[in-house]
């Protein structure tokens, strides 16, 4: 190889080198780029199950309106006590035209009891949508984190590529010139195809990423991904579980329906009171009496009552039946606290062991694999080593790369799903 050539392909190994250990400086920002924010705006505008959520609330919120409202009177027209030989009204004293209204009322506190409960389960949705759009947002955060990834990767390896592309044909020339045998030529071309299929692999995925993103935000999923690193809320420094997750929509859900099977049961005990109707009736008496005089009205007013005296098959199992619902709704939340615990738990460690390899590849392991290439090329120019120690600190470099920004990704993965567990309002000011 040419002095001249050789300082060339130094420069080139150097230049690229420190360019693919730097992955905050890939592309030039793309201003027509979707980022994240955006991202996290347009999921949550289109997100059906959020709407569903919402709608459902509003829905039980009226009808907590007409559950404290009375029964619909009935109203009662008829003819009584009709001679069937004549059909003549006037002919018998009892034969009447009647008109009447009834009102039933029901048991206790019924209504009001289940005005609260539509309440409640009017709450339990409301919260259900907050749940909603922390799920949306903790999905979309880490679809585009791992896209970001891909996106990022892909460039990456392709810059590497470059530099194994320049190898192959200084190789394929100094081997022409019988400087190298033909294994570095053959070495330098497989690493090349390898890079090849590494960048087929990390495309796939790319687009099966941008394909769920677009589930959330449509076509817009497919444009240019901005190259700033995905930015995520800061966590607090100090949480009280104990304070934070209870406060969890997806906890308050569960504590709104504990209520609801409260009242539940409280209908079911409502059961052991009497229910009444009443009956107001007016009969018209067409005709005189015998003396010549008209014959008079009648009025009619009758107070009914229900008589539980039976409960042992039905009111006391209806009380033990939504006692053991307040049960089991009790448990479901107990667990959704346990879930959620043992998420933020693994979470928290997985993202402070991250960010200590996050240091780790910062301070030591990205200069490290640096100044392996520098070094692994001064010794290949001076003879000392062979042309695939080269090739391997090559792509040492590259892995130590690849990792270190997978390492950043998984770290904000992380995060995200922290600060769902947090309960992130982040997607109020979206």
């Amino acid at each position: 190889m040419s002095q001249t050539r050789l300082s060339r392909y130094s420069v080139s190994i150097i230049q690229v080198s420190s360019i693919l250990l730097s992955a905050s400086d890939l592309i030039s920002i793309n201003v027509s780029a979707l980022d994240l924010p955006l991202a996290e705006r347009l999921a949550i505008d289109s997100d059906p199950s959020i709407e569903t959520f919402r709608v459902t609330a509003l829905s039980y919120e009226d009808a907590s309106v007409a559950d404290d409202t009375l029964p619909d009177p009935r109203l009662r027209l008829g003819a009584v006590n009709v001679p069937l030989d004549s059909f003549d009204l006037e002919q018998e004293q009892m034969t009447q035209l009647k008109v009447g209204i009834s009102q039933d009322f029901p048991r206790g506190d019924v209504l009001s009891i289940k005005q609260q409960q539509s309440q409640y389960l009017s709450q339990a949705a409301l919260s259900m949508a907050d749940d909603a759009r922390l799920n949306v947002l903790r999905d979309v955060r880490e679809t585009y984190l791992n896209l970001f990834y891909e996106v990022s990767a892909y460039q990456i390896v392709r810059e590497t590529r470059q530099l194994f592309s320049e190898l192959v044909k200084i190789t394929e020339s100094n081997y022409a010139a019988g400087r190298v045998n033909q294994q570095d030529v053959i070495l330098a071309g497989l690493e090349l195809a390898r890079l090849d299929d590494r960048s087929t692999k990390i495309k796939a995925r790319e687009e099966s990423y941008r394909v769920r993103l677009s589930q959330w935000i449509g076509d817009i999923a497919w444009n240019d991904i901005d190259n700033v690193f995905p930015p995520l809320p800061a966590l607090p420094e100090e949480i009280d579980l104990n304070d934070v997750i209870p406060q969890h929509p997806l906890i308050r859900a569960e504590s709104a329906k504990v209520n609801a099977s409260k009242q539940m049961t409280e209908m079911a005990r409502q059961e052991y009171k009497p229910g009444w109707s009443l009956l107001l009736d007016y009969g018209y008496r067409s005709g005189n009496n015998p003396d010549g005089s008209e014959r008079s009205d009648f009025a009619t007013a009758i107070v009914s009552l229900d008589v539980p005296l039976f409960t042992g098959n039905r009111q006391d199992k209806k009380v033990s039946a939504n006692e053991k619902k307040i049960s089991a709704a009790r448990y479901l939340k107990d667990d959704q606290l346990r879930k959620l615990k043992q998420m933020y738990e693994k979470n928290h460690h997985l993202w402070q062991r991250l960010q200590e390899r996050e240091l780790l590849y910062k301070n030591s392991l990205l200069t490290a694999a640096r100044n392996n290439t520098k070094a692994s090329l001064k010794a290949y120019q001076s003879g000392v080593t062979e042309f695939n120690t080269l090739m391997r600190a090559e792509i040492t470099a590259l892995d130590v790369r690849l990792e270190d920004l997978r390492v950043r990704v998984d770290r904000a993965v992380a995060q995200a799903n922290i600060l769902y567990i947090l309960g992130d309002t982040n997607y109020e000011n979206l």
